[in-house]
Protein backbone atom coordinates (compact mmCIF):
# COMPACT_ATOMS: atom_id res chain seq x y z
CA UNK A 1 0.00 0.00 0.00
CA UNK A 2 2.84 2.42 0.86
CA UNK A 3 4.47 1.71 -2.49
CA UNK A 4 1.18 2.42 -4.29
CA UNK A 5 0.75 5.71 -2.41
CA UNK A 6 4.29 6.76 -3.30
CA UNK A 7 3.63 5.92 -6.96
CA UNK A 8 0.44 8.00 -6.96
CA UNK A 9 2.32 10.89 -5.35
CA UNK A 10 4.92 10.83 -8.13
CA UNK A 11 2.19 10.77 -10.76
CA UNK A 12 0.77 13.96 -9.26
CA UNK A 13 4.01 15.74 -10.22
CA UNK A 14 4.84 14.84 -13.85
CA UNK A 15 8.50 15.88 -14.04
CA UNK A 16 8.55 15.50 -17.82
CA UNK A 17 6.15 18.44 -18.16
CA UNK A 18 8.15 20.93 -16.13
CA UNK A 19 9.18 24.09 -17.99
CA UNK A 20 11.30 27.10 -17.12
CA UNK A 21 9.13 30.22 -17.41
CA UNK A 22 6.07 30.69 -19.58
CA UNK A 23 6.28 29.94 -23.28
CA UNK A 24 4.10 31.30 -26.10
CA UNK A 25 2.96 28.60 -28.52
CA UNK A 26 0.91 28.56 -31.70
CA UNK A 27 -1.18 25.43 -32.19
CA UNK A 28 -1.69 24.01 -35.68
CA UNK A 29 -3.65 20.83 -35.13
CA UNK A 30 -1.44 18.60 -33.01
CA UNK A 31 1.64 20.67 -33.85
CA UNK A 32 3.01 23.20 -31.34
CA UNK A 33 5.12 26.04 -32.73
CA UNK A 34 7.34 28.09 -30.43
CA UNK A 35 5.79 31.45 -31.32
CA UNK A 36 8.07 33.85 -29.46
CA UNK A 37 11.26 32.51 -31.05
CA UNK A 38 9.64 32.29 -34.48
CA UNK A 39 8.69 35.98 -34.29
CA UNK A 40 12.20 37.18 -33.43
CA UNK A 41 13.80 34.76 -35.92
CA UNK A 42 11.70 36.17 -38.75
CA UNK A 43 12.61 39.67 -37.62
CA UNK A 44 16.30 38.77 -38.04
CA UNK A 45 15.61 37.15 -41.43
CA UNK A 46 13.72 40.29 -42.47
CA UNK A 47 16.68 42.51 -41.52
CA UNK A 48 19.03 40.36 -43.61
CA UNK A 49 16.65 40.33 -46.61
CA UNK A 50 16.18 44.11 -46.51
CA UNK A 51 19.94 44.69 -46.20
CA UNK A 52 20.54 42.38 -49.19
CA UNK A 53 17.95 44.22 -51.30
CA UNK A 54 19.38 47.63 -50.41
CA UNK A 55 22.91 46.43 -51.19
CA UNK A 56 22.06 44.98 -54.62
CA UNK A 57 19.28 47.17 -56.05
CA UNK A 58 21.70 49.77 -57.47
CA UNK A 59 25.17 48.23 -57.66
CA UNK A 60 27.97 50.75 -58.18
CA UNK A 61 31.52 50.19 -59.41
CA UNK A 62 32.77 52.07 -56.38
CA UNK A 63 30.66 50.68 -53.51
CA UNK A 64 29.25 52.92 -50.82
CA UNK A 65 26.77 52.70 -47.97
CA UNK A 66 24.96 49.38 -47.59
CA UNK A 67 26.64 47.90 -50.67
CA UNK A 68 30.07 48.61 -49.18
CA UNK A 69 29.05 47.05 -45.85
CA UNK A 70 27.69 43.89 -47.48
CA UNK A 71 30.70 43.51 -49.75
CA UNK A 72 32.97 43.80 -46.72
CA UNK A 73 30.92 41.13 -44.94
CA UNK A 74 31.10 38.86 -48.00
CA UNK A 75 34.87 39.30 -48.28
CA UNK A 76 35.28 38.55 -44.58
CA UNK A 77 33.15 35.38 -44.81
CA UNK A 78 34.96 34.26 -47.98
CA UNK A 79 38.36 34.61 -46.30
CA UNK A 80 37.14 32.77 -43.20
CA UNK A 81 35.77 29.89 -45.28
CA UNK A 82 38.88 29.69 -47.46
CA UNK A 83 41.15 29.55 -44.41
CA UNK A 84 39.24 26.69 -42.78
CA UNK A 85 38.30 24.59 -45.82
CA UNK A 86 41.01 25.32 -48.36
CA UNK A 87 41.18 27.29 -51.60
CA UNK A 88 40.18 24.40 -53.89
CA UNK A 89 36.92 23.49 -52.17
CA UNK A 90 35.73 26.51 -50.19
CA UNK A 91 33.54 28.29 -52.76
CA UNK A 92 30.37 26.12 -52.56
CA UNK A 93 30.37 26.54 -48.76
CA UNK A 94 30.54 30.35 -48.63
CA UNK A 95 26.71 30.76 -48.71
CA UNK A 96 26.19 28.24 -45.90
CA UNK A 97 28.91 29.64 -43.62
CA UNK A 98 27.83 33.18 -44.45
CA UNK A 99 24.20 32.46 -43.59
CA UNK A 100 25.21 30.92 -40.26
CA UNK A 101 27.47 33.84 -39.37
CA UNK A 102 25.06 36.62 -40.37
CA UNK A 103 22.00 35.01 -38.77
CA UNK A 104 23.82 34.40 -35.48
CA UNK A 105 25.46 37.84 -35.56
CA UNK A 106 22.21 39.74 -36.12
CA UNK A 107 20.35 37.51 -33.65
CA UNK A 108 22.94 38.14 -30.94
CA UNK A 109 22.98 41.88 -31.53
CA UNK A 110 19.19 42.06 -31.57
CA UNK A 111 19.21 40.65 -28.04
CA UNK A 112 21.72 43.27 -26.93
CA UNK A 113 20.20 46.31 -28.68
CA UNK A 114 16.44 45.72 -28.86
CA UNK A 115 14.34 45.76 -25.65
CA UNK A 116 12.41 42.64 -26.64
CA UNK A 117 11.00 42.19 -23.14
CA UNK A 118 9.05 45.46 -23.41
CA UNK A 119 6.94 44.09 -26.27
CA UNK A 120 3.81 42.48 -24.88
CA UNK A 121 2.73 39.01 -26.05
CA UNK A 122 -0.03 36.76 -24.60
CA UNK A 123 2.43 34.56 -22.69
CA UNK A 124 6.15 34.48 -22.09
CA UNK A 125 8.43 37.21 -23.41
CA UNK A 126 10.44 37.92 -26.52
CA UNK A 127 14.21 37.42 -26.60
CA UNK A 128 17.05 36.93 -29.08
CA UNK A 129 16.59 33.74 -31.16
CA UNK A 130 20.00 32.48 -30.08
CA UNK A 131 18.99 32.90 -26.43
CA UNK A 132 16.79 29.82 -26.87
CA UNK A 133 18.38 26.34 -26.80
CA UNK A 134 16.05 25.11 -29.59
CA UNK A 135 17.54 27.61 -32.05
CA UNK A 136 21.17 26.87 -31.21
CA UNK A 137 20.62 23.09 -31.37
CA UNK A 138 18.92 23.48 -34.78
CA UNK A 139 21.91 25.48 -36.06
CA UNK A 140 24.34 22.90 -34.66
CA UNK A 141 22.42 20.00 -36.25
CA UNK A 142 22.47 21.80 -39.61
CA UNK A 143 26.24 22.08 -39.22
CA UNK A 144 26.47 18.34 -38.49
CA UNK A 145 24.41 17.52 -41.59
CA UNK A 146 26.64 19.84 -43.63
CA UNK A 147 29.92 18.19 -42.68
CA UNK A 148 28.49 14.68 -43.11
CA UNK A 149 27.26 15.71 -46.57
CA UNK A 150 30.65 17.23 -47.42
CA UNK A 151 32.49 14.06 -46.39
CA UNK A 152 30.16 11.68 -48.23
CA UNK A 153 30.11 13.85 -51.36
CA UNK A 154 33.90 13.81 -51.64
CA UNK A 155 34.76 10.33 -50.35
CA UNK A 156 31.58 8.26 -50.65
CA UNK A 157 31.57 5.28 -48.30
CA UNK A 158 35.29 5.82 -47.85
CA UNK A 159 34.30 8.59 -45.44
CA UNK A 160 33.77 5.90 -42.80
CA UNK A 161 37.48 5.19 -43.00
CA UNK A 162 38.03 8.32 -40.92
CA UNK A 163 36.45 6.52 -37.97
CA UNK A 164 39.25 3.94 -37.75
CA UNK A 165 42.15 6.32 -38.32
CA UNK A 166 44.88 6.18 -37.20
CA UNK A 167 43.96 2.91 -35.43
CA UNK A 168 40.76 0.83 -35.32
CA UNK A 169 40.05 1.28 -31.60
CA UNK A 170 39.41 4.98 -32.28
CA UNK A 171 35.97 4.04 -33.68
CA UNK A 172 33.92 4.59 -30.46
CA UNK A 173 35.77 7.85 -29.72
CA UNK A 174 35.09 9.19 -33.22
CA UNK A 175 31.39 8.30 -32.86
CA UNK A 176 31.23 10.09 -29.50
CA UNK A 177 32.94 13.08 -31.10
CA UNK A 178 30.15 13.30 -33.68
CA UNK A 179 27.67 13.73 -30.83
CA UNK A 180 29.76 16.17 -28.81
CA UNK A 181 30.43 18.54 -31.70
CA UNK A 182 26.81 19.75 -32.08
CA UNK A 183 26.32 19.72 -28.31
CA UNK A 184 29.35 21.92 -27.68
CA UNK A 185 28.38 24.30 -30.50
CA UNK A 186 24.81 24.70 -29.30
CA UNK A 187 25.45 25.00 -25.56
CA UNK A 188 28.38 27.41 -25.98
CA UNK A 189 26.30 29.83 -28.05
CA UNK A 190 23.15 29.47 -25.94
CA UNK A 191 24.99 29.82 -22.62
CA UNK A 192 26.90 32.95 -23.58
CA UNK A 193 23.91 34.79 -25.06
CA UNK A 194 21.59 33.86 -22.19
CA UNK A 195 24.19 34.86 -19.59
CA UNK A 196 24.74 38.24 -21.26
CA UNK A 197 20.99 38.98 -21.34
CA UNK A 198 20.58 37.99 -17.69
CA UNK A 199 23.51 40.13 -16.52
CA UNK A 200 22.20 43.20 -18.36
CA UNK A 201 18.65 42.64 -17.07
CA UNK A 202 19.83 42.33 -13.45
CA UNK A 203 22.04 45.45 -13.68
CA UNK A 204 19.21 47.49 -15.25
CA UNK A 205 17.00 46.56 -12.29
CA UNK A 206 19.66 47.22 -9.64
CA UNK A 207 21.59 50.17 -11.08
CA UNK A 208 19.73 51.73 -14.04
CA UNK A 209 21.16 54.04 -16.72
CA UNK A 210 24.96 54.32 -16.46
CA UNK A 211 26.31 51.05 -15.05
CA UNK A 212 24.65 48.71 -17.61
CA UNK A 213 26.04 50.66 -20.61
CA UNK A 214 29.63 49.29 -20.42
CA UNK A 215 28.20 45.80 -19.88
CA UNK A 216 25.97 46.22 -22.94
CA UNK A 217 28.97 47.35 -24.99
CA UNK A 218 30.90 44.29 -23.80
CA UNK A 219 27.85 42.19 -24.70
CA UNK A 220 27.93 43.49 -28.29
CA UNK A 221 31.60 42.51 -28.54
CA UNK A 222 31.12 39.02 -27.09
CA UNK A 223 28.03 38.50 -29.27
CA UNK A 224 30.10 39.18 -32.38
CA UNK A 225 32.84 36.86 -31.12
CA UNK A 226 30.31 34.06 -30.53
CA UNK A 227 29.04 34.37 -34.11
CA UNK A 228 32.62 34.24 -35.37
CA UNK A 229 33.46 31.18 -33.24
CA UNK A 230 30.37 29.27 -34.42
CA UNK A 231 31.01 30.02 -38.10
CA UNK A 232 34.74 29.23 -37.80
CA UNK A 233 34.12 25.89 -36.09
CA UNK A 234 31.41 24.98 -38.63
CA UNK A 235 33.80 25.67 -41.52
CA UNK A 236 36.57 23.77 -39.71
CA UNK A 237 34.37 20.69 -39.27
CA UNK A 238 33.43 20.76 -42.96
CA UNK A 239 37.10 21.07 -43.90
CA UNK A 240 38.02 18.13 -41.65
CA UNK A 241 35.29 15.98 -43.22
CA UNK A 242 36.74 16.56 -46.70
CA UNK A 243 40.36 16.33 -45.63
CA UNK A 244 42.37 13.33 -46.82
CA UNK A 245 44.07 11.39 -44.04
CA UNK A 246 47.56 12.67 -43.43
CA UNK A 247 47.02 15.96 -45.25
CA UNK A 248 46.37 19.26 -43.53
CA UNK A 249 44.50 22.30 -44.71
CA UNK A 250 46.27 24.49 -47.18
CA UNK A 251 47.57 27.73 -45.77
CA UNK A 252 47.03 31.02 -47.56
Amino acid sequence: METLNAFNTLNAFPLAELEVGKQFYWHLGNLEIHGQILLTSWFVIGVLVIASILATRNIQTVPAGTQNLMEYALEFIRDLTKTQIGEKEYRPWVPFIGTLFLFIFISNWSGALIPWKLIRIPEGELAAPTGDINTTIALALLTSLAYFYAGFKKKGLGYFGNYVQPVAFMLPFKIIEDFTKPLSLSFRLFGNILADELVVAVLVLLVPLFIPLPVMALGLFTSAIQALIFATLAASYIGEAMEDHGEGHEEH
